[in-house]
Order: structure tokens, then C-alpha cells, then sequence
């Protein structure tokens, strides 16, 4: 079966994902900072991750997925001391909480999940090496840090050039406690810092005395404990790429002889109503949020999995119905498929999907495949199919769905089925053009729907398709 296709970060180009070792695609995900709920931005990141690797072992293909907890930082710490709680019980809460979200999303659980409470020795030890090979340095106040001028590959990821190097890590140290003071250069980061009064009892001990390690270490530590210094893949937001990603390189490279990661993968951001989501105006939704509003964690999915992953997806209440139309056409569909074939065969290929399933193998093409998948069921006559014929095409549906991490939900009684749930999805991304201010692609969209016999009617809401 042909390998997924999937666009690498750093050569900028689509290459297949085949694992190194012939056998197991091994790869990362920079996980959660466990301080509070997930919200549905995180989670695009999550949901797109999890569609990438039931697509690879849909191929064919096993995987090892580890993804980190993020239970010691800036965060953690400040929150925990004002709730009143040890680090632990604090960050053991929110992990349970995203948890259950994921289990909710139908999130696949990682084969490995360490914490970065639970590896710091491995990240002292690290640090060891960094120090002995001269790239890295202890400060005054027994912080440590990486000099980022003794790596001469920094920024390849991020394609930036020095100024703009500097300039981001100016930003960085502002938007965090700055010690640019302490350090040797405005870029060097810090890899052990020494403990401060408001760290409480939150500290460890190191050859240059008690602290805590600085965030970008933990997840090099962890890959190379788990993965170790050559793997398949790494993935996680385009917010990590710099400076994150690049530090995790950095320091990888320098404390090993390996390659660290050979294909990256970064998810786009997430925006709400066509503007960026901020808890200030109160557009950060969690799923606890959206389900008091009446919607389903399967309705959130299918949307958030309804953008390319490359592309920033707008989410709005008018996109979670459009979702709740479609899982019910889904089902509905599958339900008159087993009328005719009740016993489900086991679902190895995409059979009458296949183009839906090819498409899907170009770099996690998802609103392609689904748009693939309304396409050959608007073509399918259940009155008109055999036995065999119906099992086949249910089986391939299965398939689909499964690689996609779709559940269907019951079929509603009074379900609408009016709007085709294809025309629905272009009609949807006609009004997020709109709304992202593409006036060009949202004409288009806008053209094709009328050509297929349909117009939109716009409110300052939404929008309803009717038939023109």
C-alpha cells in the first residue's frame, strides 16, 4: 500500500513516511503544558497528529508515538502555588482533565507518554555533556545556558536569518523572565535555571546547585532517551518552530552524534470568528465550553479536521453545525448501506474510496478526501447494489472514517438532508474566505455552488444554502 506523503518543515518539500529502520515509523509530539484545560486550538495540533499516524498504520505502516507532559515551567509552578497545591497534585489534575478530553476526541493514546519531572536526570545529564563540549556555560548564579554561536546549523529549521535570530530571542526573553543579563549572547537559552525564591520548594539538584530545567530541554532529553539520537519524525504547533524546535536541534546535536529528527511536521494556527483567539475577549473554547453549548466532541473533531493542517483553519458556531449535517448524512449513509449488508467486514482497504483514500495520502489532504467521500456516496445507489456491493462500499467507508478518527454518531429522526453535505462543505468555506477576507477564492466558491444549483443567503450570523 503506497506511504503517506507528507510536507517536511525543514527541506520544504513532500516526502514519503518511511520509517528509517524499514519497520516502525518512530516520532514526537511536543505535548501539553499541564497548568489548565486544553482548549480546542491545542487540540488542532493533537487531532492533526492523530489523523497523520491512523493514516500511517492505515497504510500499513506500525508506529512508535511518544509524546511528552510539560509538569515543570514558569507556569506550573505560579499556578500551583496559587491553588494551594504541590506541583504534583496540580499538574496529576490537569493531565487527568486532558485525558479525558482526548479519550473524548478519540484521540489515540501515545504508546509512551513521559513527564519532565520524571527525566530530570536524564536533562542534568544532558546538560553534562553540552557543558564538556563546550556548548554550554554556567553563569554567576548557577543557571546554565546553551551558546547557540557554537552551533553553526541554528535556524535551519526556521529559515531565519541573524537578525531575525535575535530579534525573536529578544522576544522570547521578554515574554518570559528575562535574564539576558546573565548570559553571554541575547540568543543563548537557558538549560538549568537556578532556583529563585518564587519557585518555593520546586527544585533539584545539579552540579551548579539547586534549580530546574529550562523548558526546551525536556523534550530532547526525553526523544533521546525514547527514540534515541536518529528518529523518523517530529511534530507539533508552527508557534514551536522557533525558537523551540531549533533549541531542541541544537542542543540534540551537540550532546550526540545523531541527526535528531529527519521530517517535520507543524500544524497551523487555529482562529476564532476570523480573528486570533485570546481569553480576553472570550473566544478560547475548551471542549467543556462547546459541549455546554450542546456540541459533541466528534462534531468539534470533524472541524477541526476540516482545514488542511498547513493551512490556518477559522472556527465558528456556524462550522460546528455544518459538522453536525455532516456526520449525520455519514451516518445515514452507512446505515442504508447496512440495511442491505448488516455485518460489517473488516475494513483493510478503501474499495469504491479510493480516490478519497489517495487524496488523503497527499500530505493529510483531509477536506479533499472528504469532500472525495460525499462524492462517491451522492454516486451510490443503495437501491441499485448487491450484497457484496454494499459490504464492499461499507467496508471502504469504514476505512475512511477509521483513518480519519471518525465516529458517527445515531441517526437523528428528524436529520436534514436537504443540503448535500458536499454543497454544505463548499458553501462553509466560501464564508471562511469571507471572513479571512479572500473576496477572490470566496467568488469562486461562490460561482461553483451556483453552478451546481445552489445559492447562498449571507447574514451577519451565518449564511443558509437553498436551492436556486
Amino acid at each position: 500500500m503506497p506511504a503517506l506523503k507528507l510536507h517536511d518543515t525543514l527541506t520544504r518539500t513532500d516526502r514519503e513516511t518511511t520509517p528509517l529502520d524499514g519497520k516502525t515509523l518512530r516520532f514526537y509530539c511536543c505535548g501539553p503544558t499541564v497548568y489548565g484545560p486544553a482548549h480546542i486550538g491545542n487540540f488542532r495540533t493533537f487531532v492533526a497528529q492523530d489523523v497523520m499516524r491512523r493514516v500511517v498504520e492505515a497504510s500499513g505502516t506500525a508506529t512508535l508515538h511518544v509524546r511528552n507532559i510539560t509538569d515543570v515551567d514558569d507556569k506550573t509552578i505560579r499556578d500551583s502555588q496559587k491553588a494551594g497545591q504541590t506541583l504534583t497534585d496540580f499538574t496529576q489534575g490537569w493531565t487527568q482533565k486532558f485525558h479525558t478530553d482526548c479519550a473524548a476526541l478519540n484521540l489515540l493514546p501515545p504508546h509512551i507518554e513521559p513527564s519532565a519531572v520524571a527525566h530530570i536526570p536524564q536533562q542534568v545529564a544532558m546538560i553534562e555533556k553540552l557543558v564538556s563540549g563546550g556548548h554550554a556555560y554556567a553563569a554567576a548564579d548557577g543557571s546554565v545556558y546553551f551558546r547557540v554561536s557554537s552551533f553553526k546549523d541554528y535556524g535551519r529549521l526556521s529559515h531565519l536569518e541573524d537578525r531575525e535570530l535575535r530579534l525573536g530571542a529578544s522576544e522570547a526573553a521578554s515574554a518570559t523572565d528575562s535574564d539576558e543579563y546573565t548570559k553571554d549572547s541575547l540568543t543563548d537559552f537557558a538549560l538549568w535555571k537556578a532556583r529563585k525564591p518564587e519557585d518555593g520548594e520546586n527544585f533539584w539538584p545539579s552540579p551548579w546547585g539547586e534549580g530546574r530545567p529550562g523548558w526546551h530541554l525536556e523534550c530532547s532529553a526525553m526523544i533521546l532517551e525514547y527514540l534515541g539520537e536518529d528518529f523518523d519524525l517530529h511534530s507539533g504547533g508552527v508557534d514551536l518552530i522557533f525558537p523551540h524546535h531549533e533549541n531542541e536541534i541544537a542542543q540534540s546535536c551537540c550532546s550526540t552524534h545523531g541527526h535528531f529528527a529527519h521530517h517535520w511536521m507543524h500544524v497551523a494556527h487555529l482562529m476564532v470568528d476570523g480573528g486570533k483567539m485570546s481569553k480576553s475577549i472570550g473566544n478560547l473554547y475548551t471542549l467543556a465550553d462547546l459541549a455546554a453549548r450542546g456540541y459533541t466532541a466528534a462534531e468539534v473533531r470533524y472541524v477541526l479536521i476540516s482545514g488542511h493542517y498547513r493551512a490556518p483553519l477559522n472556527f465558528t458556531m456556524h462550522s460546528l453545525d455544518s459538522a453536525r449535517q455532516a456526520l449525520q448524512k455519514l451516518a445515514k449513509a452507512d446505515k442504508a448501506l447496512a440495511a442491505l449488508s448488516p455485518a460489517l467486514p473488516e475494513a483493510k482497504s478503501a474499495g469504491p474510496f479510493d480516490d478519497a483514500w489517495t487524496t488523503l495520502l497527499n500530505d493529510l489532504n483531509v477536506p479533499g478526501a472528504m469532500g472525495s467521500i460525499f462524492g462517491t456516496l451522492n454516486k451510490l445507489k443503495p437501491a441499485a447494489l448487491s450484497a457484496e456491493e454494499a459490504a464492499a462500499a461499507r467496508s471502504g467507508l469504514h476505512f475512511m472514517l477509521g483513518a480519519m478518527g471518525i465516529v458517527l454518531p445515531p441517526v437523528a429522526e428528524d436529520a436534514v438532508a436537504d443540503v448535500p453535505a458536499d454543497i454544505q462543505a463548499k458553501a462553509q468555506q466560501r464564508w471562511d474566505a469571507k471572513q479571512a477576507k479572500d473576496w477572490a477564492a470566496a467568488d469562486v466558491l461562490r460561482k461553483e455552488l451556483e453552478a451546481a444549483g445552489w445559492l447562498i443567503k449571507d447574514s451577519k450570523e451565518g449564511f443558509t444554502v437553498v436551492p436556486k
